[in-house]
C-alpha cells in the first residue's frame, strides 16, 4: 500500500508552521544574495532596504522586484551567488527573444528540484509501478530533466522518448505499456490525433495520467484530452528562472499547489506593483526559499492569476493559484480590449466541429490594430464545402464577440493545415 503523500510534512502543514518556515527561510534567502550578489546589494541599497528590515512576512514588500531583463543584462552568471566549482548543472530557456535567461543549480538546488517533481508527480497518481514516458525535449529546457528527476525519485520506469517522432510515440505507448505521458498538452492532442489516423486508440492502451506543461492551456483543452485520450490531464507550472517545473502542481481535484516551502508567492497589482487582498487577480511574483545558486528576490512572472488558502478536498494545505489567464507580455490589446489567448481557446473547445488547433494572427490597417482567428473544420465537415465552413466561421465569431466584446473575423482553413506541435505550440503569429 502506497503513502497518501510525498511529504506529508509539508504538504499539509497548518498555516501558523508554514509561515514561521518562510519567514526564516526568506531571512537566510535576502541576507545570501546581499552578500553573494552585487545586483541584488546594489538593489536593496538603492531600495534603502538590508536583510535585516526582514523582520515579517508583509516587510518582503519593501524590497525590489527581478525582472527577466536583469537576468538578460547580467548574462550568464552574474546573478550567480555560489562559485562555478559549486554549480553541477546549467540550464537555460530557448533564447527566442535574445540571450538565454540562464538557470545553474547546485547540488542541492538539484535535489530540492527533484523533491518539488516527485512531489507532484505523486499527487497526480505516478507510483513506482508506473511506466512514465517522457516526450518533453531533453536538453537545456528544463522540463524534460525535470521530469525526468523526478520520475526516477519516485522509482518508475521511465521511457525517455524525447520529443518528436510521434509515430514512435504511439509504438512505445502500445508495445512498452505506457501508463503516464509527460509533454506539452499541444503535443498530447498531437499523438492523440496521429494514434487516430494509425488507427490506434488510446483508450485502450494502458495510458491513465498525463503530465502536462510549459504552455498555458484552458479547462476545456483539458476535457478534450481526457475525452480523447481516456486519461486524467494533470498540471505542471514551473520557470527556467525558479528552477523549472516544479513550483505548482494539480492534484487529482484539480486544484494548483503551490510548492510554498520552496518558493514564497505574491500577487500584486501589474500596475501599481503593489499587493493585493488573497483571491484578487494580479500578477504572480516569487522569492525563491531554499535556492543557493541563483535565488530569485520578488520575481515577477508576469502571469496573472489569484491565489487562495483553504485546505483541498486531497487534503494538502498548500495554498492555490488559479489557472494562468494569460502573460501579460502575451496580452493582446485590440479596440483597447484586453484579450488573452487562453480566451480565445476556450470559445473554440466549445465547438465540436473544429480541431484543437488555432493560431491568431495580429495585423495593423494604418494605426488600428487588427485580430484574426484561424481553426481547422474536421475534415468530413469541411468536405460539405463553403456553406458549412461559413456557417461555423459566423458562429465562432459570434460567439467569441459575446465573450470578449469586439469583432474577430475567424477562418477555417483546410484540415492538417495548421503546424502541429512537438513542443510549445505557437499561438500568437504578430504581422504588424
Amino acid at each position: 500500500m502506497f503513502k497518501k503523500y510525498w511529504d506529508e510534512k509539508f504538504e499539509t502543514m497548518n498555516d501558523g508552521a508554514m509561515k514561521k518556515f518562510q519567514l526564516e527561510k526568506l531571512k537566510e534567502t535576502v541576507k545570501w544574495v546581499y552578500d553573494r550578489v552585487p545586483f541584488y546589494k546594489k538593489a536593496f541599497d538603492n531600495q534603502g532596504v538590508k536583510p535585516s528590515d526582514l523582520q515579517e512576512l508583509a516587510d518582503l514588500a519593501k524590497f525590489p522586484f527581478t525582472i527577466k531583463t536583469d537576468l538578460r543584462d547580467n548574462y550568464p552568471f552574474g546573478l550567480c551567488a555560489v562559485p562555478m566549482a559549486d554549480v553541477v548543472r546549467i540550464h537555460a530557456s530557448s533564447g527566442t527573444t535574445g540571450k538565454p535567461i540562464t538557470g545553474p543549480y547546485t547540488a542541492e538546488d538539484l535535489d530540492q528540484w527533484t523533491e518539488c517533481m516527485a512531489r507532484g508527480l505523486w499527487a497526480q497518481e505516478v507510483r513506482p509501478d508506473s511506466i512514465l514516458q517522457n516526450a518533453y525535449g531533453m536538453g537545456l529546457f528544463t522540463g524534460g530533466l525535470g521530469f525526468h528527476q523526478g520520475a526516477l525519485r519516485i522509482g518508475c520506469a521511465v521511457v525517455p522518448s524525447g520529443a518528436g517522432m510521434t509515430e514512435r510515440q504511439v509504438m512505445l505507448i502500445q508495445d512498452f505499456g505506457t501508463t503516464a505521458l509527460c509533454c506539452t498538452p499541444s503535443y498530447c492532442l498531437t499523438i492523440i490525433e496521429k494514434a487516430e489516423k494509425m488507427g490506434v486508440d488510446i483508450k485502450k492502451t494502458a495510458l491513465r495520467t498525463g503530465h502536462f506543461g510549459a504552455e498555458p492551456w484552458s479547462v476545456e483543452m483539458r476535457n478534450d484530452i481526457e475525452g480523447r485520450g481516456g486519461i486524467h490531464a494533470y498540471e505542471h507550472y514551473g520557470l527556467t528562472e525558479l528552477g523549472g517545473p516544479g513550483i505548482s502542481f494539480t492534484c487529482e481535484f484539480y486544484q494548483i499547489h503551490v510548492n510554498e516551502d520552496h518558493v514564497y508567492p505574491e500577487i500584486v497589482d501589474p500596475e501599481t506593483l503593489q499587493p493585493v487582498p488573497e483571491g484578487e487577480e494580479g500578477e504572480l511574483v516569487f522569492t525563491a526559499l531554499q535556492r543557493r545558486a541563483m535565488p530569485m528576490i520578488r520575481y515577477r512572472t508576469r502571469d496573472i492569476c489569484s491565489l487562495k488558502r483553504e485546505k483541498c478536498q486531497c487534503g494538502r494545505t498548500l495554498i492555490t493559484m488559479d489557472k494562468i489567464l494569460g502573460r501579460s507580455d502575451d496580452m493582446m490589446i485590440i479596440s483597447g480590449v484586453n484579450v488573452f489567448p487562453s480566451q480565445i481557446e476556450t470559445v473554440l473547445m466549445e465547438f465540436p466541429e473544429v480541431e484543437p488547433q488555432y493560431q491568431i494572427r495580429l495585423s495593423k490597417k494604418g494605426y488600428i490594430d487588427h485580430i484574426t482567428v484561424e481553426t481547422e473544420l474536421k475534415k468530413h465537415l469541411y468536405d460539405e464545402g463553403k456553406s458549412k465552413i461559413d456557417t461555423i466561421s459566423k458562429s465562432i465569431s459570434t460567439r467569441i464577440h459575446q465573450i470578449i466584446g469586439i469583432n474577430v473575423p475567424v477562418t477555417v482553413v483546410p484540415p492538417e493545415t495548421i503546424e502541429r506541435s512537438i513542443g510549445k505550440a505557437k499561438r500568437i503569429i504578430d504581422e504588424r
